[in-house]
């Protein structure tokens, strides 16, 4: 069985190891949502990753709904974005840019309108907004005739991620965000195409990626899901039948590899609601496999050992920790996360975790 620290062909790239930088919500862009010379340091600090996979980042203003969030719509955000894979390039690394769209989790008073998702439902408890906390707002029901529209952002954000200088590019369609919203029977009240039989709701899912696909390259197209239990008030009925047909689907696609975010049942944010679903969908989905949540290098391992995964991403351990690959790869001692500096917007928790060198030094 594989190491951690072997290279995998994820698509048109080899990563050197297979210790992924999962995508982590930072907040250090600006207002309009521009990347900073801050996020340089931080994304090239942790170029030792096998592949990074970038922070969410929005593909318009009506889907962005997260304070200080970067973005792939416009110009400025483009140019943006250069400086900063130039310096994951530069430090010999890869990197995807993460697109979203958050759906019903989008405030108002960050996007100028009400979200939209599959049907007319409200996300429990409160949005980030720059005001402070509060409450979501209902939905309303995203109509057939703005589909194309919103397939074309798509398309456009993924095309200015490639011309930022992005390796690739993977759909956000987990975490209850709105391609979730549409996947899940829980939050898709749907009664036409894209509503009922699960063949409908894995329409949405289908036509993004066959669209980002056909713009960038399968080949540089990934997709991140997250298939058992309850996300941000999104659930689902029968998440094995729902999944496995959304790996299937994604396998017909031929993307670059699938990226699960599924807790364990003794998960840091509590416990799964269903057991793991991973096991279905690996039978589904005949690409690369990488599975994330909660694991540390034992745990991540075992599961390549076990055949579960071919490659593991790691979350708050890659944002405590710019050489976790070296740390790993050593035994070294982890830096504990700070919690209360994930969302701060100065490089307090974010640029100036120690490495090993500078440990030592």
């Amino acid at each position: 069985m594989p190491s951690l620290f072997d290279p995998i062909k994820l698509g048109a790239i080899v990563a050197p190891n297979r210790i992924l930088m999962a995508p982590l919500t930072r907040g250090r862009a600006t207002r309009d949502h521009v990347p900073t010379a801050l996020m340089q340091t931080y994304y090239a600090q942790r170029a030792g990753a096998g592949l990074i996979i970038s922070e969410a980042t929005g593909i318009s203003r009506a889907g962005l709904g997260w304070p200080y969030a970067p973005g792939l719509w416009t110009e400025a955000q483009v140019e943006g974005w250069k400086p900063v894979t130039d310096a994951v390039h530069d430090a010999g690394g890869r990197i995807f840019a993460q697109l979203w769209h958050m759906g019903r989790v989008v405030h108002p008073s960050l996007s100028g309108a009400q979200p939209v998702s599959a049907s007319a439902t409200t996300a429990p408890g409160k949005a980030h907004t720059y005001d402070g906390r509060q409450p979501y707002v209902e939905a309303r029901p995203l109509r057939l005739d703005e589909i194309p529209e919103l397939v074309d952002d798509y398309i456009r954000a993924a095309r200015n991620a490639i011309a930022a200088g992005f390796d690739g590019v993977q759909l956000h369609a987990a975490n209850g965000y709105l391609i979730d919203q549409f996947l899940r029977d829980g939050t898709n009240l749907r009664d036409d195409d894209y509503g009922g039989p699960i063949e409908n709701r894995v329409r949405l899912l289908r036509q993004v990626t066959q669209a980002i696909a056909d713009a960038v390259g399968a080949d540089r197209t990934a997709v991140r899901l997250s298939p058992n239990g309850d996300t941000q008030g999104v659930n689902d009925s029968d998440p094995v039948t729902t999944f496995t047909a959304a790996a299937r689907v994604l396998d017909e696609i031929g993307i670059a590899f699938l990226e699960l975010r599924e807790p364990g049942f003794e998960g840091t944010f509590g416990k799964a609601e269903v057991p793991p679903v991973h096991p279905h969908i690996r039978k589904a989905f005949s690409g690369p496999l990488v599975l994330n949540s909660d694991y540390v290098f034992a745990s991540g391992q075992a599961a390549l050992d076990a055949g579960e995964a071919d490659a593991i991403s790691f979350g708050r351990t890659f944002l405590a920790n710019p050489d976790l690959v070296e740390r790993f790869r050593t035994g070294a001692r982890l830096n504990p996360e700070m919690m209360a500096t994930w969302y701060g917007q100065g490089p307090e928790g974010y640029t100036d975790y120690p490495t090993l060198e500078n440990a030592v030094a």
